[in-house]
């Protein structure tokens, strides 16, 4: 009796185990790499532009981000421009085409 017990859970066991690998192997995707979508990196491309408009006003970068307008996009950049004779620094914004 206990033998045949420990045939029936092996078999089962085999079973499971053999099934698992299976199963995955079905529910996993196959993704193949497209070429025909480029990867666009806008967040970095409105930072390093940000850095750019900061330098050249003489400010601070404080915040870039990537925004639609008229249906072309843009980074709108936040500098922040340090004030005469001790007064508090100015806030600009700055409107650049994302090209």
């Amino acid at each position: 009796m206990k033998t045949f017990r420990s045939h029936i859970r092996a078999a089962t066991l085999a079973l499971a185990a053999a099934g698992i690998p299976t199963s995955q192997a079905i529910a996993m995707p196959v993704v193949e790499p497209s070429v025909d979508q480029p990867v666009v990196l806008a967040a970095s491309d409105c930072y390093a532009i940000g850095q750019q408009v900061a330098q050249q006003n003489g400010g601070t970068l404080a915040k870039a981000s990537q925004s639609t307008r008229g249906g072309q996009p843009v980074c709108v950049i936040v500098v922040l421009v340090p004030g005469k004779e001790g007064q508090r620094p100015r806030r600009s914004e700055i409107v650049v085409p994302l090209n």
